[in-house]
């Protein structure tokens, strides 16, 4: 049944999609036109950090509280 159904998934793939465009990713190698600062760098370094392990931090500070909840 598998083998039906990529065969059919196959032929009419094409048929739905009709006319694609191409699309080309935008890539330079050139040296950035702007140098970043040390400050901007530590800043948004930070904005990540606390972004990622900010969330994860909070839930295991307060894991207990969660462990009673569910009790």
């Amino acid at each position: 049944m598998s083998g039906l159904l990529r065969t059919i998934a196959r032929r009419a793939a094409p048929v739905l999609r009709g006319h694609t465009v191409t699309q080309k990713a935008n890539v330079y190698s050139a040296p950035a036109k702007e140098k970043i600062g040390p400050l901007e760098t530590v800043v948004a370094l930070t904005m990540f950090s606390v972004a990622i392990l900010g969330p994860s931090g909070w839930i295991l500070c307060h894991l207990e509280d969660y462990k009673k909840k569910a009790a």
